[in-house]
């Protein structure tokens, strides 16, 4: 994801920057993102199979496919400029 953002130099002139997040990043939300998911899946499961065994099977599959699915997801979107806009200050300092 890029973000845009600005720092002030010595003299309090703007200076734009554009912050981009990084893999470690994006596995980190990838990570947090697929234990609550595969929590859900897995508890789905449980309901409609009543085995504990097997529900946890398909939640920990779950995980690992759409752990480097989200992962590469993630990362192409951060190289396509679709839907960004360069906006333009309203004022500057």
């Amino acid at each position: 994801m890029y973000l845009r953002d600005y720092e002030l130099d010595q003299n309090n002139r703007v200076t734009w920057r554009w912050l981009v997040d990084t893999t470690r990043r994006s596995i980190a939300k990838a990570l947090s993102w697929r234990f609550l998911a595969s929590a859900i899946t897995g508890g789905i499961v449980f309901l409609v199979t009543g085995e504990l065994e097997y529900a946890a099977g398909i939640g920990m599959a779950d995980t690992v496919i759409k752990l480097v699915v989200y992962v590469g997801h993630e990362r192409l979107w951060n190289n396509i400029s679709y839907g960004r806009a360069e906006k333009q200050p309203e004022y500057y300092i």
